[in-house]
């Protein structure tokens, strides 16, 4: 299997990163103006966002950094796609264990999801090992 080009996985993860961040940011303001109720349970999950930037962060900054060639970069963003893929296959495995049966549709659209993002990261892994090991 030949490796995506660095240039592609570095365009390709801080674009991802930056729109998560932002659609993110648009939620959680759009939370806060939604009434007391809303504020206090958006304070509750304070720190469950505050992780979930961080992650988002962490991918946007890897893909800036392998554009720019940065050989912390590789590191970095090998960490994140480690990381989006253990949340994402968690939180699938969580709303397939919560949905009432029968669950194949649901197991199917989770499937749907989680098959492109594991794939795309483990991709991502083996082109940073493969252009860090030459």
């Amino acid at each position: 299997m030949a490796p995506l080009s660095l240039s592609l996985i570095g365009w390709l993860y801080t674009a991802l990163s930056a729109i998560a961040l932002a659609f993110g940011a648009w939620l959680v303001i759009g939370i806060h103006f939604s009434g007391e109720d809303a504020r206090r349970q958006l304070g509750a999950r304070a720190l469950e966002d505050a992780a979930l930037f961080g992650i988002w962060i962490l991918g946007l900054a890897g893909g800036i950094g392998v554009l720019r060639g940065k050989s912390w970069s590789g590191p970095v963003l090998e960490l994140f796609c480690w990381v989006l893929m253990v949340l994402v296959t968690l939180v699938a495995v969580s709303r397939f264990r919560a949905a009432a049966p029968p669950r194949a549709t649901v197991g199917l659209s989770l499937a749907l999801f989680v098959v492109p993002v594991v794939a795309l990261c483990g991709a991502t892994i083996y082109s940073l090992r493969v252009s860090m090991a030459s």
